[in-house]
């Protein structure tokens, strides 16, 4: 498989690593300083697929650009979901292809299932509260994180008490709280939790290094490259 990377920051190398360790040839790096010179039709089209992973700033004219090429997108970049649905819609448009999830680890994508089934069951037991929190390395450009976000907005699918997620603590009881620190060198950690005055229940995931955030993305990108649509880490995976 012939990639290009968009991003050739720590995620994009090690991307770069599990690729070419699974055999697969990196046909292009784009970094910040030569975007302008290399993210176009003709040399997109020497790729596969392209897997992105840069700023929100810059996330969704890097996706445009790799779809109007007809490249395949496997996205990574967090913190520009509220630009998604028009990025959906010229997919759609455009007969494309891509994948984007808030997190491309393996284990988070399981994480997120269990936090489902928990919210779930925690839904009929009001006596509990609920309050997230998350954990990253302090060049971490969006808070809270997009894994956070995916985290809360299944919890309130279920949480009839709780209307809204706020980025804060908070007085009101119908916010969900998110508590955000950045500590180094932190790959990410998040945890749900459920207290009562009887006990808690907690989940935890904690990523040890990037090696399994960067597997997934080349998994997800091995996935599209010969499909058309929309995709999530819930089809790659086979969820």
């Amino acid at each position: 498989m012939k990639i290009a990377l968009i991003g050739y920051g720590k995620m994009g190398r090690a991307i770069e690593e599990i690729a070419l360790q699974q055999g697969h040839e990196i046909v292009l790096k784009i970094n910040s300083q030569n975007n302008n010179a290399l993210c176009n039709s003709a040399l997109l089209q020497q790729a596969d697929v392209a897997i992105e992973f840069t700023t929100p700033e810059s996330a969704t004219q890097n996706i445009e650009s790799c779809l109007q090429a007809g490249v395949p997108i496997v996205c990574g970049t967090t913190g520009w979901t509220h630009a998604l649905p028009a990025i959906q819609a010229q997919c759609k448009n455009l007969n494309g292809s891509m994948v984007y999830a808030s997190n491309f680890s393996i284990g988070v994508n399981l994480f997120f299932e269990l936090n489902k089934k928990l919210a779930a069951l925690m839904a009929p037991h009001p006596q509990y509260e609920v309050i997230l929190e998350e954990i990253h390395h302090t060049q971490k450009k969006d808070a809270p994180s997009g894994t956070a976000l995916t985290l809360a907005e299944q919890i309130l699918q279920h949480n009839k008490k709780k209307k809204q997620w706020v980025n804060d603590i908070s007085d009101n009881p119908e916010d969900l709280e998110i508590i955000s620190q950045r500590i180094d060198p932190t790959p990410g950690t998040h945890s749900v939790k459920y207290a009562s005055v009887v006990d808690d229940i907690e989940i935890i995931h904690t990523a040890h290094n990037r090696t399994g955030f960067a597997a997934g993305a080349v998994l997800a990108a091995n996935f599209i490259k010969d499909k058309k649509g929309i995709y999530t880490m819930k089809e790659v995976l086979g969820l």
